[in-house]
């Protein structure tokens, strides 16, 4: 379609645009995928054949915006900045300078102010972020609402490229099996500091301002202050060359894991809320921000593969235990990577199990899905965690559910 046919096609269903002479508009942009009630403030670019904004968002308030391919549900603030194909839920606000790539999926009432970059990231409802945020290639969720909600301070950053030019390093902070039930103590990250990815975050941690975790924290409940290192190290290193391995391979497979338990998640229990036209491209977009991910992780798994192979050809101590570690790996990988994406292809055809029909059959009339999550039985939620936790499992474990 012409861009100025669209603009005037935009304007007759009554979308605002504040200056249409300063936004761009792609042609394969389908003006029927934009609410009649968005505003798009000047010198916005809109992109993409899957481009798809729902009722009441506001586009480009700070600054000017481009989204391309992204889906938008109903009262989305972009504040400025650019998105590629990602996917915002309803009353997502995204702050000014933000830099969202491909792979970023952000539930209801997620936040970050400006000065944000986001890659194959997932925020669970009300999770919100600070300003001068890099928080790629992680999952995040904890508390329950808007008042008790996991935040992330500002000036922090998820290291997710070792020296080892790999990136097979998806962090965990909470998990999807009770996650997703809004009824887990929220995770506190403080400001002007940073995660090592991989690393797995407990629900109701807190990390104190001014440090970088460089481990997993399984405890839930824990403040962790690291005292600040007073030591200078200087050692010969060669980054080609890997010590050991067993946590990052795990940690990965857990990554992927709680990636099959989202998706499980939103086929089986969220697809049934979604039945207006907006929801149901968030829908579509939310399925295939999780395939990107799936994707992505497999990808980096197999890089690393690659460097792992690299680390034992230049090693001068081939009986050392990182190396045998290391053999392990690399023997046991090509079986592992055929079942993990075996895993990744069926998920489409899981079903919810029969135990499980009960509980979700209301879901067929049901309008609701954060109120119908929070009005839930402690048994009945058990019953789901123990579910989503199947997924995981199947992924940490290399069997099929």
């Amino acid at each position: 379609m012409n861009p100025s046919t669209t603009i005037q096609t935009l304007q007759q269903r009554g979308v605002r645009l504040l200056a249409p002479e300063t936004i761009f508009i792609a042609p394969d942009v389908n003006p029927e995928r934009i609410a009649a009630d968005v505003v798009i403030h000047p010198g916005c670019r809109l992109l993409g054949a899957t481009l798809a904004i729902g009722p009441a968002c506001e586009i480009g308030t700070e600054g000017p915006v481009t989204l391309q391919d992204c889906q938008l549900g109903a009262r989305v603030q972009v504040r400025g900045g650019f998105l590629d194909r990602a996917t915002l839920l309803d009353d997502v606000d995204a702050g000014s300078c933000a830099h969202i790539r491909p792979g970023t999926l952000l539930e209801e009432h997620a936040s970050f102010a400006h000065s944000v970059g986001l890659k194959q990231t997932v925020l669970l409802p009300f999770t919100t972020l600070g300003s001068l945020i890099n928080f790629c290639d992680c999952l995040m969720g904890g508390g329950t609402g808007p008042s008790d909600h996991s935040e992330v301070g500002s000036s922090y950053i998820h290291f997710n490229f070792t020296p080892h030019q790999d990136k097979a390093t998806p962090s965990l902070i909470g998990d999807v099996p009770h996650g997703v039930l809004l009824d887990q103590p929220a995770i506190f990250l403080g400001g002007q500091g940073g995660l090592v990815g991989p690393c797995r975050i407990a629900f109701g941690t807190v990390l104190a301002a001014g440090q970088i975790c460089r481990h997993d924290i399984l405890t839930p409940g824990t403040l962790v202050r690291d005292a600040a290192a007073t030591k200078r190290l200087a050692l010969p290193y060669d980054p080609r060359i890997m010590g050991g391995m067993d946590h990052r391979v795990a940690n990965n497979r857990h990554y992927l894991g709680n990636l099959l338990a989202l998706d499980a998640w939103w086929r089986v229990v969220r697809a049934p809320f979604l039945r207006e036209v907006w929801q149901r491209h968030c829908l579509e977009g939310a399925l295939q921000r999780l395939t990107e991910m799936f994707d992505e992780r497999l990808k980096r798994l197999d890089q690393f593969a690659q460097k792992v192979e690299l680390s034992l050809s230049l090693t001068t101590t081939p009986d050392a235990a990182p190396c045998s570690m290391q053999r392990a790996f690399l023997e046991q990988w090509p079986t592992q990577r055929q079942t993990l994406r075996a895993l990744v292809a069926a998920r489409t055809t899981h079903t919810s199990p029969e135990h499980l029909h009960a509980l979700l059959a209301p879901l067929a009339t049901a309008r609701d899905y954060l109120g119908w999550v929070r009005a839930l039985a402690p048994a009945d939620k058990a019953l789901l965690t123990a579910w989503l936790q199947t997924r995981v499992e199947s992924c940490c474990q290399g069997q099929a559910v």
